[in-house]
């Protein structure tokens, strides 16, 4: 790991939202590894909320497929590691409702949860599977 590898893990762990990643993993009965890069992978996740494929809460990478089909998707876990940044950059669990405001706004714009999020965009949309444009478009 970088240094900025290891100082984000610290600073996730500090925080607090790497053990809240790890407890959600826990209480949805996900198979929990190692990943690269200080992340760790919850696979197997089947609530219904959120909707997406993958999300993450601090270092911890929570996807409705197996650990090796994500790792086999380099460009969505450098995404998904991009919002590991993002809680670091954040403090921890304040990016949760920082990201939802986004999303809301997001929605009222574009027609989705992505497009107009300012964090899904610095994550990069087509590697989270965004559409890079919306269907609403405010002048």
């Amino acid at each position: 790991m970088t240094a900025g590898q290891r100082a984000r893990l610290a600073a996730n762990l500090a925080n607090g939202s790497t053990l809240f990643g790890v407890a959600v993993a826990a209480a949805a009965r996900t198979r929990l590894r190692r990943g690269p890069r200080g992340m760790l992978i919850a696979s197997g996740y089947r609530w219904r909320l959120p909707v997406a494929g993958a999300f993450t809460l601090g270092n911890v990478v929570l996807c409705r497929c197996t650990a090796e089909r994500l790792l086999d998707r380099p460009q969505l876990l450098r995404h998904e590691e991009k919002h590991c940044t993002q809680y670091a950059w954040c403090l921890g669990l304040p990016f949760i409702p920082l990201y939802l405001l986004a999303a809301g706004w997001s929605v009222l714009r574009t027609g989705n949860p992505g497009t107009g999020n300012v964090f899904e965009r610095r994550a990069g949309l087509a590697a989270g599977g965004y559409p890079l444009s919306g269907s609403r478009a405010w002048s």
